[in-house]
Parts: structure tokens; C-alpha cells; sequence
């Protein structure tokens, strides 16, 4: 069943589980622009990484992209992407993408995609719906990175909005973590200035939901991102049913930058949690 009734100009549901000590595709559907290559291991952890693709290259005005994945007890799923999301002019009405995201007891999803490249006079919308066992990880990086104008000006699109929504389910219980609601408007503020971006034109965040997340290892993060050319803070959410949530936010001029803050603090977890050796895609 789709998860609206009018039609999406890209479809994607995967299903993740266990089987003998790896983690598999036990169901896989994509329609219109998104698919995911085949899958790999990037280890022997058992951990399976798919990328997704978008075969038109970019987002427009009106597009709606779905994303379904479920990543079942104990399966472990590595998503990424195939390059940047690029979201160009959106006249008359904005370009959305909304993922539902699932995970079983023990299982373990990151979420690492490319940056998000917003251009001139563009709207986008991405809506995650996040539901978590109480014993599971999640991991999101996400970046935000204003595209090149004829003017040569930053912000000149419309507005990009976040919005990550965040449940614990716990014998049939579900609460709710956090309600993570990210909005940029540059033609109504000025998105430069104290309080917002800090004279900063490029944003990240790093979302961890985890048992394992306390004040300890907000302040482990924290630290290691002193060494960036960026402006990081890390706040914590409250403990709910034993799991606790942290987000990270980074403010920086290069998106290069921003991908390596990122990428030492989830190689970091990989590596502390799951003793792994850090992230290398290949992409490039």
C-alpha cells in the first residue's frame, strides 16, 4: 500500500533482517526516481550498506519523494546516498520528501546521506516519522548547503524545513523522544545573523538515539569537534524507556568541513560501540 494516495514521483520501501550473522533485503520496492543499488559490505560485521539514487538528479517544484525502510530485530543497515540532493526552483509549490523509519530490538540504522544543496529561489520540506525499540541505534548526519546564484549571493532560496519526529515503542507503548524541527527561511530573516547561522553559511546535524547516549559522550562529541573550523553545540534529550536522544548542530563555511566533523563522530561511535573500523564510501 503507498503511503499516500496521490502519486509520488519516487517511491522507495526496503526491509532489512538478519540472517546467519548478516544483514539482507527481505523485501525491496522502488518506483518513478529512487532506487538503491545493489547491496555491499563494507566489513565483516555483518552490516549491509545500500545507496539510494535518483536517477533525475535533482528535486523540483511539486515532487514528492517517499522513503520506507524497516530495519528489523537485530538486522544492522548502513543508507546512503549516490551524490547530493540537489533541490532547484520550486515555483508554485515546494518539493517534499518523507521518509518513515523503523527499528526492531537490537537492530541499528545510519543514516548518512549526502549534503543537501538548496538553490536559488527553492522550497523544500523533508518530514522523517522515526520509531525506535528501546534497544536499538539509530545514527542520522545530515548537511545543509546553500547552492551557487547567479549573483554570487548565499541563501537566495526560499526555505528549507527539517522535521524529524522521534517515538520509543516499548510493549506496545509509544512516547515520544524528541520533536527536532529545523526551518530556514532566508527572505523573512536574516539567516546570518546572531542567534541563527553566526555569520556561518553551512549547517550540520548529527542525530543519535541510543542506550549507550549520556552526558559523558555528549561531552566526548563536543570535544572531539574542537580541532573544526565550525561552531558546534550538543544538547541531550530526556531518557525514555531506558534510551536517550543527542543532537549535535555545526556551523561552518565548507560543506568539505562539515562532512569531516561528521564523519569522526560517527566513525567514532562505529568505532567505540561496534568496533569498526572508520567510514570509507568510496564515492568519489
Amino acid at each position: 500500500m503507498s503511503l499516500v494516495a496521490t502519486a509520488a514521483r519516487g517511491e522507495l520501501r526496503l526491509r532489512i533482517a538478519q540472517r546467519s550473522g548478516r544483514s539482507v533485503a527481505s523485501r525491496q520496492f522502488h518506483e518513478g526516481a529512487l532506487r538503491v543499488l545493489r547491496p555491499h559490505y563494507l566489513d565483516d560485521s555483518g552490516q549491509v550498506c545500500y545507496v539510494m539514487v535518483n536517477p533525475g538528479g535533482a528535486y523540483l517544484g511539486a515532487d514528492l519523494f517517499l522513503i520506507d525502510v524497516e530495519v528489523e530485530d537485530g538486522a544492522d543497515l548502513l543508507l546512503t546516498t549516490q551524490s547530493a540532493t540537489k533541490v532547484y526552483r520550486t515555483p508554485g509549490s515546494f518539493a517534499e520528501q518523507r521518509m518513515s523509519l523503523r527499528l526492531g530490538e537490537g537492530s541499528r540504522l545510519e543514516l548518512v546521506p549526502d549534503q543537501l544543496i538548496a538553490y536559488r529561489e527553492a522550497s523544500y520540506r523533508q518530514n522523517s516519522h522515526i520509531s525506535l525499540h528501546p534497544t536499538s541505534c539509530f545514527v542520522m548526519a545530515e548537511v545543509i548547503t546553500p547552492g551557487w546564484s547567479p549573483d554570487g549571493a548565499a541563501f537566495r532560496f526560499e526555505e528549507v524545513r527539517l522535521r524529524n519526529e522521534i517515538r520509543v515503542e516499548d510493549e506496545n507503548v509509544t512516547q515520544l523522544l524528541a520533536l527536532d524541527n529545523l526551518l530556514i527561511r532566508p527572505p523573512l530573516n536574516d539567516v546570518t545573523g546572531l542567534g541563527f547561522m553566526e555569520g556561518f553559511s553551512h549547517l550540520g546535524s548529527l542525530v543519535v538515539v541510543d542506550p549507550r547516549v549520556d552526558q559523558g559522550l555528549a561531552d566526548q562529541l563536543h570535544e572531539l569537534t574542537r580541532g573544526f573550523e565550525a561552531y558546534t553545540g550538543v544538547s541531550l534529550t530526556a531518557t525514555i524507556a531506558g534510551t536517550t536522544g543527542l543532537v549535535l548542530r555545526s556551523l561552518s563555511n565548507s560543506t568539505e568541513e562539515l562532512n569531516t566533523l561528521l564523519g569522526a563522530c560517527t566513525n567514532f561511535l562505529r568505532g567505540r560501540w561496534y568496533g569498526q573500523e572508520p567510514l570509507n564510501l568510496r564515492k568519489y
